[in-house]
């Protein structure tokens, strides 16, 4: 159990048998009135934020979410599949499970699951990525002066945004949490 004056950023608690993660507090002590916390919560199995406030003695469970590095192996067109490497249990997840996580995911590369209380929630690719440009405009010499960008399709068929520098078949690192391209490789 947490009680409200104790809230930090990305704890995560239960509340009303929904599960939300703190992404911002703020502790208000009005010149009448008694003190409260002014939170922003995220549902983490939906992603909708709400603004609510509480008194600081309010106490609530918290909630705990498993992380396991797991493999992505292939998608068959109906579902992803994962492994994890040390039991070698496969599990298998339905596109809606999996949004856009796995955009600049490539086959065999590790992921971490979430779940609470054995339902995945999310999926969380690495960080950084090096992937392969499969098409995009040729760049043109001089052309560089306004930091200008064109569009390049990756390996994994996502599109990201590159300095005209960039041709077919340059491996480029990109941020998988902006999509914003990096550097070459």
């Amino acid at each position: 159990m947490v009680s409200a004056g104790d809230f930090k950023n990305g704890i995560t608690i239960e509340i009303d048998n929904q599960v939300y993660q703190i992404i911002d507090f703020q502790h208000v002590k009005p010149g009448k009135g008694a003190a409260f916390v002014r939170t922003k919560l995220k549902n983490i199995k939906n992603g909708g934020v709400i603004e609510q406030s509480f008194r600081p003695t309010e106490k609530f469970p918290v909630a705990r979410i498993d992380r396991v590095d797991m493999q992505y192996l292939y998608n068959d067109g109906d579902f992803y599949y994962f492994m994890d490497t040390e039991t070698f249990e496969q599990i298998q997840l339905a596109p809606d499970a999996i949004g856009d996580a796995l955009k600049f995911v490539k086959e065999n590369e590790m992921v971490k699951i979430c779940s609470h209380n054995g339902n995945v929630f999310a999926i969380e690719p690495p960080l950084f990525v090096e992937l392969e440009v499969v098409d995009t405009e040729p760049g043109f010499k001089g052309n560089t002066a306004t930091g200008a960008t064109k569009p390049a399709t990756v390996e994994t068929g996502a599109l990201v945004y590159v300095p005209l520098f960039v041709n077919n078949n340059d491996k480029i690192k990109i941020d998988t949490r902006t999509g914003e391209y990096l550097s070459r490789v």
